[in-house]
């Protein structure tokens, strides 16, 4: 059953909403916006029912959205319905253009929320028409449908369509950064355990003397401190997948225990005399060579094998450029909800520099880029000002190559030239938003000799208007 939250003062409103609701779904109460935010943060809810007076605060304007991002920063999927007094209904129509699924005026009326309820009812039935597509594509030769331009990436997928749907333990390697965590919980969300617990476990943050409690659990006097007994994370993951992100770190004596659970199915609480039995897919992550560190002794041969059942190479971000753009519409979409912004495309000499960068940190630093440009820019474009100056070395280290001696001064100078020339229409076109007649007259060329420099340069108009005009 799904859960609802009503949080509201009226008890008369409440008691309605309980007494025509209570046979379908799981509801509790909140009389303050305090108590409502602190049972979010205990129990997922997918409707909640608030009183409008909760989100108003001493501005003279109300920033509606803001007040809301609090719960969807909690639940990002969270339906949002308002409940206002009659007077008050311009204020709760504005909460529902601030994002909010609808609004209900008091005194609630049965017919009012079998309108809500009926949109929540067709709310729950598209996302299990749209979970049984996503599984009946894993079980057709459907091609698993995840956006991506890159050949690598969709490798990847293919993969993952492959082996998801099986019990087998799958090794994620590659670099820092590469998305190996979203990979891990594609494969548990279209898996047979999807209805279960995905836990995730850094295994490289977490010091050795704690990782096997954290794990394993302790028993009531294991330890100093173990004042009761402590379910690991194992035991919670029951049923479900667990994921052992970088795993190769993880100590010689605690790769024997996770061995005793790869081939036993098992394991011994901290303290405990009594073996636990495990019902848990492992997913385990590394962006060390684990192949290299069994050969020389510092990471047990035999785990390694039962974690290389099946391996999946994530690529890392320069190779797969093609990519950029997919990830950053994902990224600024995100951003825009949470930040209370509308920002939507970047700068072309931003994305420019984007495609010569190396990208040691691959995705997490494209994000950590996006995000910190996000907070800075003023604009509506993502534009060079917002972002760090080392993502623009690249981009004019081929202005300081040394003068190639094999070729006449003319030829040099021809060269350099045309290369100025290009840059200049570039930055010229990109001021005047790709705006023939503007960039023409700010150049002191006539239009058609403007043409002709495009066409010479492979310069499109369409690549310097902001998307926003």
């Amino acid at each position: 059953m799904k859960n609802i939250l009503i949080a509201s003062k009226k008890s008369e409103a409440v008691e309605t909403i309980k007494d025509f609701l209570s046979n379908s779904y799981l509801i509790d109460t909140a009389s303050s916006n305090k108590t409502s935010l602190d049972l979010f943060t205990q129990k997922k809810y997918d409707f909640l029912f608030i009183d409008l007076g909760f989100l108003e605060t001493e501005d003279e304007e109300i920033d509606y959205k803001k007040q809301l991002k609090q719960y969807w920063q909690i639940f990002p999927d969270a339906e949002i319905i308002i409940l206002s007094s009659q007077q008050d209904i311009r204020d709760a129509v504005d909460a529902v253009k601030a994002g909010a699924s609808d609004y209900l005026t008091f005194p609630v009326k049965l017919e009012d929320i079998i309108y809500v309820v009926e949109r929540i009812e067709q709310h729950s039935k598209m996302r299990s028409e749209l979970l049984y597509l996503r599984n009946f594509m894993l079980t057709t030769d459907t091609v698993f449908q995840v956006k991506t331009n890159s050949p690598l990436m969709r490798e990847v997928f293919n993969n993952v369509r492959s082996v998801a749907h099986t019990d087998s333990t799958v090794l994620l390697t590659g670099e820092t950064g590469t998305g190996k965590g979203f990979i891990a919980k594609l494969i548990h969300q279209y898996s047979l355990r999807a209805q279960n617990q995905f836990i995730s476990v850094h295994c490289g943050a977490i010091p050795d003397n704690l990782l096997e409690s954290d794990l394993f659990g302790h028993e009531k006097g294991a330890f100093t401190g173990a004042v009761r007994r402590k379910p690991g994370k194992f035991e919670i993951a029951d049923g479900g997948t667990i994921f052992l992100d970088e795993v190769g770190t993880v100590s010689t004596s605690m790769q024997i225990k996770l061995l005793q659970v790869l081939q036993d199915k098992m394991f011994y609480r901290v303290g405990g005399e009594l073996p636990v039995k495990s019902d848990v897919r492992i997913i385990a992550a590394t962006n060390s060579d684990l192949s290299a560190m069994s050969e020389e002794g510092s990471f047990r041969t035999d785990l390694y094998y039962r974690l290389n059942v099946f391996q999946i190479e994530m690529p890392p971000l320069r190779d797969r450029l093609e990519d950029i753009t997919l990830l950053m519409e994902v990224i600024l979409k995100r951003l825009n909800r949470f930040n209370n912004k509308e920002i939507f495309d970047v700068h072309p000499e931003v994305l420019e520099a984007f495609n010569e960068y190396d990208w040691p940190g691959n995705i997490r630093e494209l994000e950590n880029l996006l995000e910190r440009a996000h907070i800075l820019e003023t604009t509506q474009v993502l534009t060079p000002k917002s972002f760090p100056i080392r993502l623009f070395k690249e981009k004019y280290k081929k202005y300081v190559s040394t003068v190639d001696t094999n070729k006449t001064l003319e030829a040099v100078r021809k060269i350099e030239i045309e290369r100025l020339e290009r840059d200049y229409l570039n930055e010229m076109l990109s001021k005047f938003n790709g705006k023939i007649n503007l960039t023409a007259k700010a150049a002191g060329i006539g239009e058609r000799q403007l043409h002709k420099l495009m066409i010479k340069y492979n310069l499109k108009k369409e690549n310097h208007k902001n998307k926003s005009e």
